[in-house]
């Protein structure tokens, strides 16, 4: 089963549901809930996507749907060998590498986020939740 790495930006258009981007994601979220892949995010990603749909929406409502994805989802490791790797990596935003040491680490296929600009030196295959669509259908 392929394990599918979610970046930060593409949690947000889900629990977001931010158009346009909501249906593609909602749907490789449906893939997850049919465990044809399994999806595998920071725990990093849980506190930013807190933080940002608090401004938007109650907590309540943001916890309800944080507890849901975390159904869909693994939740990986961030530890002191992904902070090194981070640290000392050619990525020039801290939180990107952070997030493409742990795909690494968790032996991920492939990346879906939005910034594909953001890892362009990866080693994993990088997609927006569309182009990952269209390369399975």
């Amino acid at each position: 089963m392929s394990r599918i790495f979610l970046d930060t930006n593409v949690i947000l258009d889900l629990l977001g549901e931010r158009d346009p981007f909501y249906e593609s994601i909602a749907k490789i979220a449906t893939l997850a809930d049919q465990k044809k892949i399994t999806l595998v995010v920071s725990p990093l990603s849980f506190t930013t996507v807190d933080y940002v749909l608090n401004k938007y929406e109650s907590s309540d409502s943001v916890w309800k749907k944080l507890r849901m994805f975390k159904i869909l989802c693994q939740v990986c490791a961030v530890n002191e060998e992904t902070i090194e790797k981070a640290l000392n990596s050619e990525f020039s935003d801290f939180e990107d590498a952070v997030q493409y040491f742990t795909a690494l680490q968790s032996t991920c296929s492939i990346i879906i986020t939005r910034n594909g600009k953001d890892f362009k030196n990866s080693t994993l295959p990088v997609m927006t939740a569309e182009e990952y669509l269209n390369s399975i259908a």
